[in-house]
């Protein structure tokens, strides 16, 4: 794959953006390992702009390594400042799990139903509110109301 082209104005933003993040990713003394590669692609997936933490005092390992991530990540670099490498690539779009969309299910609570006479335990009930049922204060359950639209969205439809 191709590495990303940015033009300096993008570059320059995304720089903007990275300098209030914290390092994602450390790259201890063991350098690239699988391991961290496959982190630092995890950590582009779900953020998309990174900044990785380098643990060694090797300028030019530090410069290859850069390159080398760019690279094989198909990863913009941003900026390699001292320590720090920073990273770009677009995020992929979300998957939607299959059951995204669905309705809340059946919950099991516990009511207490106080006597009208003083002096009496409370009376401890298990219900099960389905997910179209509320439960009221007073311990009932009903069944929910549709969420009321505004006038101007009614006569919109």
């Amino acid at each position: 794959m191709p590495q990303i082209q940015l033009t300096p104005a993008e570059r320059r933003e995304h720089r903007a953006n990275a300098h209030h993040l914290d390092p994602v990713v450390l790259v201890g003394g063991d350098g690239l390992t699988p391991a961290v590669k496959k982190e630092i692609d995890a950590a582009l997936n779900a953020h998309g702009l990174i900044k990785v933490r380098v643990f060694g005092d090797d300028r030019a390992a530090r410069e290859l390594m850069y390159q080398e991530l760019a690279a094989e990540l198909n990863a913009a670099p941003i900026q390699h400042i001292g320590k720090l490498l920073v990273f770009w690539r677009p995020m992929p779009p979300k998957q939607r799990s299959l059951d995204e969309d669905r309705m809340p299910g059946p919950r099991d609570v516990k009511v207490l139903k106080f006597s009208k006479r003083g002096g009496q335990r409370p009376e401890i009930k298990q219900l099960r509110v389905l997910g179209n049922q509320r439960l009221t204060s007073g311990g009932q359950i009903k069944r929910a109301k549709p969420k009321q639209k505004s006038i101007k969205k009614r006569q919109a439809d």
